[in-house]
Order: C-alpha cells, then sequence, then structure tokens
C-alpha cells in the first residue's frame, strides 16, 4: 500500500522549552488535537435513538492539575543515568512523565480524566545499543523497573508504569533510534531502528524507491520497534503480510547482554530465536534495530468495493480469495458485517454515495504494476462474483482509504458525550467464525446490558489467511453513570475474552498481551508454555526489571 501523502503522520518534533522531547500525541486523548474529529449529526442521532446517549460531557482534568504519583529517584539516581545518557536526555519533569504514563486504550484515556495519576519516575531517552546495556545494568543493581516507549500507541496496557514491586520505574524512550542504517537494495533487506515512526519509514525508504508496506490503525505514531514486539498486522496484509512475516532479523538489547539475531530470511540452526523476541513486549529486551523485508514502490493501485448480502455470504468469499493461492489476491482484503456497513452509511462519503442496499461492504486494493494489478483485479472480481457478491465500483473503496486513520479520533468525540468505544479482536479457523462471532457479540451486549446499558456491536474481517482470519470488534454503548465507567468496560471485557477462550480462538490477533490479555494467555499456550516463557524471562532478566506485570503470567 502506497504510504499516505497528505495525512497527519508527525515524528517527534514537539518539545518543550527545555528542549526535551515531547511524544506528538495528545496527553489524554489519541493524536494530534488539531486532527480531531467531529461526530457527524447523523451518528449523533444514532447514539440517542439506539443507546440513550444524552450528550453530557464526561469529566475532564487539565494536565498542569494532575498529580502524579512522587518520584521515587534520589538525585543520586538522576545523576547516574545523566551519566550514561547525557544530562539533556534525562528528564523528571511533571510534563514528561505524565506524557509516558500509558497507551491509548479506553481505560487508559477514562484514567486520564483523574486528578491523581501513576507516571514513570523519569523518562531516559538512550543513542546507541551500549547506553542501552548500560541502563539496564544500572536498573538491575539498583531496582528500577524499565518500560519501553516508541510511539506509546499500546491499547491492552503494555506501558502501565508498574514497578514490579521494585523500587521505581522509568520510561526509556527509544526515539533516537530514528535512522535508516542499511538498505541492500538488491535482496530487498532494510535495517531501521526501533524509535522510527511508520510514516518516517515510509519516507526514508521511499526517497530511495522502497515501501514496507506496513499500514496498521496506529500507522501515524507507532515505532518499528513497537510494531516487532507486539506481533503488528497493517491494513494491507492480505498483500504483504503481518510485520513479523516481514522480519529478517533484529538486534535486542537485554540485562545479560545484546542479542543479534538473524542473517537471512530463514535458517534451520534451531529454533528461531527471533520468534521469542517478536511480540516479546519489551519483557526480554528492548529492540533497538530491526531488520526488514522491502519491496519496490507500487507503481499502480486498483480499488474495489463489494456488496454481498450478508456477513455469512462475504466471509465465505473472503475465504475463496485467500485460499486460491498467495500472490494472486488483494493487497488489501476486508469485510464490513451488517451493523459495521450500516454505521459506515451514516457517516457522510464512509462508502460512496450510500446506495448500496443493506447487507455488507467489502474493501480490496491492489498494488504493484499495471499489468499485475489488473490481473489480480479480474481473478479476484471472478472469484468474488461466484459468490456472490457485486462491484460497486472505486468510490466507497477510496473513501475507506481516505479515513483510514481516523477511526481513534473518533472514539475521543464518543467518550467526550458519554458513549464508550474500545475495540477488541481475536483470530480463528473460517469454520468457527460464524460461532466466534455470535459468542462474542452475545457476550458484550449481554455484560454491558447487566450494567443498564445497551451496546451496539460491530464487526469485520480484516486480516485473512488459508486457513482463517482475524474479527475485528469495535463495542460502542451508553456510559452509565452510576457505574465507575472503568470497571463497567472491564466486566465486559473479561465477558468477551471468555468467550474467546470457550470458542477456542487467539485471544489476541494483533493488538499483543499487555495487562488485558495476560490472564488469559496459559489458556492459549497451556502451563507448560508459561513455564517456558518465564524461563526464558529469568535467563535474559534476572532481576525482572523489564516491563513488569506484562505478557507473562
Amino acid at each position: 500500500m502506497t504510504p499516505p501523502s497528505s495525512e497527519q503522520p508527525t515524528t517527534f518534533t514537539r518539545s518543550d522549552d527545555t528542549g526535551f522531547p515531547r511524544p506528538p500525541m495528545q496527553w489524554n486523548a489519541w493524536g494530534a488535537a488539531e486532527a480531531a474529529t467531529p461526530l457527524s449529526e447523523n451518528i449523533t442521532d444514532l447514539l440517542r435513538s439506539a443507546l440513550g446517549v444524552t450528550g453530557h460531557p464526561r469529566p475532564s482534568v487539565a494536565a498542569d492539575d494532575v498529580a502524579l504519583s512522587p518520584a521515587r529517584l534520589t538525585s543520586s539516581d538522576l545523576d547516574y543515568l545523566r551519566a550514561i545518557v547525557g544530562t539533556e536526555h534525562v528528564s523528571d519533569a511533571h510534563a514528561d512523565r505524565l506524557l509516558r504514563a500509558g497507551g491509548k486504550s479506553t481505560p487508559d484515556l477514562l484514567r486520564r480524566t483523574a486528578r491523581e495519576q501513576d507516571a514513570p519516575d523519569a523518562v531516559v531517552l538512550p543513542g546507541t545499543d551500549d547506553e542501552v546495556a548500560a541502563l539496564l545494568r544500572w536498573c538491575s543493581e539498583h531496582r528500577v523497573a524499565v518500560v519501553a516507549f516508541g510511539g506509546g500507541t499500546s491499547v491492552v496496557g503494555g506501558l502501565d508504569p508498574v514497578d514490579g514491586g521494585l523500587r521505581a520505574v522509568i520510561s526509556v524512550d527509544l526515539r533516537r533510534f530514528d535512522r535508516l542504517l542499511e538498505l541492500d537494495e538488491v535482496s530487498g533487506v532494510a535495517i531501521m531502528g526501533a524509535g522510527l515512526t511508520g510514516p518516517r519509514a515510509e519516507e526514508l525508504l521511499g526517497e530511495r524507491g522502497f515501501s514496507l508496506g506496513h499500514f496498521p490503525q496506529s500507522y501515524q505514531f507507532a515505532t518499528i520497534g513497537g510494531f516487532a514486539v507486539t506481533r503488528s498486522s497493517g491494513q494491507a496484509s492480505a498483500g504483504y503480510g503481518r510485520f513479523d512475516d516481514m522480519v529478517v532479523g533484529l538486534t535486542t538489547v537485554t540485562p545479560r547482554g545484546i542479542l543479534e539475531l538473524g542473517t537471512v530470511a530463514k535458517s534451520a540452526a534451531g529454533p528461531d530465536l527471533r520468534q521469542l523476541i517478536l511480540g516479546s513486549e519489551g519483557t526480554l529486551g528492548i529492540v533497538t534495530a530491526v531488520a526488514l523485508r522491502v519491496h519496490r514502490t507500487p507503481t499502480a493501485a486498483i480499488n474495489e468495493a463489494w456488496h454481498f448480502p450478508d456477513f455469512a455470504t462475504g466471509a465465505q468469499a473472503l475465504r475463496a480469495v485467500a485460499q486460491r493461492g498467495p500472490g494472486l489476491g488483494p493487497t488489501v482484503l476486508r469485510l464490513s458485517d451488517e451493523a459495521e456497513t450500516g454505521v459506515n452509511l451514516a457517516m457522510p462519503g464512509a462508502i460512496g454515495d450510500g446506495s448500496a442496499p443493506g447487507g455488507t461492504l467489502a474493501i480490496t486494493r491492489f498494488e504493484g504494476d499495471a499489468a499485475a494489478c489488473a490481473a489480480r483485479r479480474e481473478l479476484t472480481a471472478d472469484v468474488l462474483t461466484a459468490a456472490g457478491g457485486t462491484s460497486l465500483g472505486a468510490d466507497a473503496a477510496d473513501a475507506w482509504e481516505h479515513g483510514r486513520f481516523s477511526a481513534p479520533y473518533l472514539r475521543d468525540s464518543l467518550l467526550a458525550i458519554g458513549a464508550g468505544c474500545e475495540t477488541l479482536e481475536t483470530a480463528t479457523s473460517w469454520a468457527r467464525i460464524p460461532e466466534l462471532r455470535t459468542a462474542v457479540t452475545t457476550a458484550l451486549t449481554d455484560a454491558l446490558g447487566a450494567s443498564g446499558s445497551q451496546a451496539l456491536v460491530l464487526c469485520h474481517i480484516s486480516h485473512t489467511y488459508p486457513t482463517g482470519a482475524s474479527l475485528y470488534f469495535t463495542v460502542v454503548y451508553k456510559m452509565v453513570s452510576e457505574s465507575d465507567p472503568i470497571e463497567q468496560w472491564a466486566a465486559a471485557k473479561s465477558a468477551a475474552n471468555d468467550a474467546i477462550v470457550t470458542s477456542g480462538a487467539a485471544i489476541t490477533h494483533h493488538h499483543a498481551v499487555g495487562v488485558d490479555h495476560r490472564d488469559r494467555l496459559d489458556a492459549e499456550i497451556g502451563s507448560v508454555g508459561v513455564e517456558i516463557l518465564r524461563a526464558v524471562k529469568h535467563a535474559l532478566d534476572p532481576a525482572g526489571i523489564l516491563n513488569p506485570g506484562k505478557l507473562i503470567p
């Protein structure tokens, strides 16, 4: 997928008067304030009629009025940290701590309304592997926890400043690892710093005629290192694969030393240790560089939307495309269910002229050279037509592409009027998709109903494989004033997790484990699998300083 040219990517450039750099996202909302997306009148009317949302704003608090947990590092501690990375790369200022106090899940944002909040005790910006290694040695010796920070986009509690019973916790911001270190144009392999944001990575590669093609919804702010340690999956996964499919090698700094893993794409030299780091969420080491498969920038693209009479028919059509064989289908392949399609129809310009007669909407996009795009589009169109689909042309797919990074901003607007909104995702086999979708939808509506709230549950398929697919759910509900809004959502999330586990599906497909899914991990990997993770953790991080409380039960 060609990178967007006019959307809102930013690099880490903003700073306060002292020059200490700040993450580009707002401390209490998604993204940049200037890109905030107001709710349309149609959506507001839908919320009032369907959920009884009155539009009363949730409480807010100014950043300067937030009292952070008292900093526990001594002046001597800070001097040691400054000696390692330089005075200008250490801060214990209120604003810098607040901006790295967590991620961007709905519970994270709800916690941002409190006047007392937890935060890391200091922020440190190393610039070399040796500096990271020295930091980890010092933290191990002095019982200080470390939370690696990239773009701050975690939605599963992966950035919570948990000290794990240690005496303090620091945020290690990787923004200085922001270079394209090497590009092998013959082999199509790029080595990139872990602190590069998605847009900056595409910019640097584009200058040489290449693209990574990884565009998750967090693309504008998330980083190469974050993509790796969460097993991220982008919207063009049908064509380019998940991020972990692209990884050739990586550099990881651990308290025990530096791991340089991978020199070629595939090897039979024992278990693939790269897989220990991919998805490890900063609990085993800090990734500082990633070697990735890249491709020549596409010279052509074709967008096409399709209508299906119902979700079941559309899912069968996507399965037929996914099972046709590699390299024959679209770069992007996604299907919205009836509810999600209906909501999109209520958003002006979201899917063309809104003339699709109910049913469901599928989006396809093809990238490459002109001849390859046309050939793959024709093959896919034949399959989708035979499966009951009707082409809607390019308009709806163009509209989706234009607005594909705006959804998190809508969540902020929903929360502001008392409507809860959160997402969750899972993956299963094609045969189990109907059962799983029903189970999760029922679990969410029942749990939120028990709190006194109706819920609107939307679902789409956005990542497909020959044997199965990912289901991505968006839940909109009324935040009941009599309830703790965090507990209200926690009960619904727990019910959905139970439904996922009972259905034999993955507890997460690409959001990662973090805190939110940690107590369900053993159901997926078993008790022996948990013992293996704990053993590896102890071998690489014997003092337990790396991102305590995340991933490992």
